[in-house]
């Protein structure tokens, strides 16, 4: 019997695979983004578990799994803890896992709000080094009308921090978001977050809604219309052609987007956009994922 209990769904990033998901927090504290389909379900209420529960996993785990190289705190909100409790946490962890080589996280920007470098940083230094942050868009208008609750600044000062602290970032954009009425300005005010924030990770996954799309239509407003295929690979094209990005690894190999795309950047750069021609101006040219192949 698995040590951990946990309350289904679980999510984690595709690079957690083979991590230890312990969870901190049930659902998320947002939740209501109309997009997200996540944590919408009644046993998914947000919530902090107790300190005794999360304790006890971490100590099942430790005499049942053995040698733990890798956890992610789950749900999708751990950072909506203060952090000496994260501290706490992160002390047992490391006590309990002896060769733990990183500890990683969801991270909505607006948890960060309420804690400074400094805090951040004894975090870092505690293990927690990677942060996931679900940046989406950095267009304001399309942020607004999928109710993130964020805005192009409030990501931007989440990563600064995250930066100064000495943490690594992976940030994620929807491809489509904004559907063809938002479109350029999606990809272009995104391509600014981050040449402005500069990401050590960068993907992009295609907006999907395997529930169906009404609850994202009543809060988009009228006039969304989804991307197709073509649009899709145009809108990342633009993106990538106005990225100008130092030291960056982008992947659009999640099984949401029908073309998969792998890069350095800014190394990469004229290799992407060159597949990306292929797959817009010479259709076939390219492998794509067929319908069946894609998910979440």
């Amino acid at each position: 019997m698995f040590p951990i209990d946990y309350i289904e769904p679980v999510f984690r990033p595709p690079s957690e695979a083979r991590s230890l998901i312990l969870p901190l927090t049930n659902g998320c504290s947002w939740n209501k983004c109309t997009y997200c389909e996540m944590y919408t379900q009644p046993q998914k209420k947000f919530r902090a578990r107790k300190t005794e529960d999360i304790k006890a996993d971490i100590e099942r785990a430790s005499q049942s799994l053995g040698g733990v190289r890798r956890v992610f705190l789950a749900d999708g909100d751990a950072m909506v803890l203060p952090a000496h409790r994260l501290l706490e946490v992160l002390g047992w962890l490391r006590e309990a896992f002896p060769h733990l080589e990183r500890i990683s996280s969801y991270c909505l920007p607006r948890n960060l709000a309420r804690k400074t470098v400094a805090e951040l940083t004894a975090l870092r230094e505690a293990g927690l080094e990677l942060m996931y942050v679900g940046m989406e868009s950095g267009d304001d208008e399309v942020l607004r009308r999928i109710n993130k609750g964020e805005t192009y600044e409030s990501t931007r000062s989440a990563l600064e921090k995250i930066h100064a602290a000495g943490m690594t970032s992976s940030v994620m954009v929807l491809n489509g978001l904004g559907g063809e009425l938002l479109s350029e300005q999606h990809a272009l005010n995104t391509a600014r977050l981050c040449n402005d924030t500069q990401p050590h990770y960068l993907s992009t996954l295609v907006v999907s809604f395997p529930m169906g799309d009404q609850r994202f239509r009543e809060g988009f407003g009228e006039g969304f219309v989804p991307l197709g295929q073509q649009g899709l690979f145009e809108e990342i094209r633009l993106l990538i052609a106005h990225l100008e990005l130092t030291s960056t690894v982008f992947r659009s190999d999640h099984a949401s987007n029908y073309l998969v795309l792998k890069g350095q950047l800014p190394e990469d750069k004229p290799r992407l956009l060159r597949e990306l021609d292929l797959a817009i101006n010479q259709p076939g040219a390219v492998p794509l994922r067929q319908e069946w192949q894609r998910g979440l």
